[in-house]
């Protein structure tokens, strides 16, 4: 019973399945966020590799990692917030892991995932 009250209070809080990128762990994105500054709002876009994916319903999110000036930074959004006005998937990584956390001591070219194929998309040409 309080299952389904959970999970009927979650349901008007997802976004519609259209407005969300299907992304995987491995894939290089660009999160735009929407950031306010006074009575201003304007687009910040933080590009990275997603290293994790947890949770479900709406309380989803994903875990993007990159390199600014030589450290590691790394931010966690929630997929089904209002702050998320789009995600665009520049490139996807072909990994054999659920979590990427093996990326944290990595630097350089060792950084670099093999870029994922997809045979589906070569046959349609």
């Amino acid at each position: 019973m309080s299952h389904q009250i959970l999970a009927s209070v979650e349901k008007s809080s997802l976004k519609p399945a259209e407005e969300i990128a299907s992304f995987a762990i491995g894939d290089t994105v660009d999160i735009h966020t929407k950031i306010m500054e006074g009575d201003k709002e304007r687009i910040q876009i933080f590009s990275g590799v997603v290293i994790a994916r947890a949770g479900s319903g709406a309380r989803e999110t994903f875990t993007v990692r990159r390199i600014v000036a030589g450290q590691g930074v790394e931010r966690k959004f929630p997929i089904h917030s209002p702050r998320i006005a789009k995600i665009d998937v520049k490139r996807s990584g072909r990994v054999r892991r659920a979590k990427l956390y093996y990326m944290r001591e990595r630097s350089g070219k060792a950084t670099r995932l093999r870029e994922r194929t997809s045979h589906k998309a070569d046959s349609a040409q």
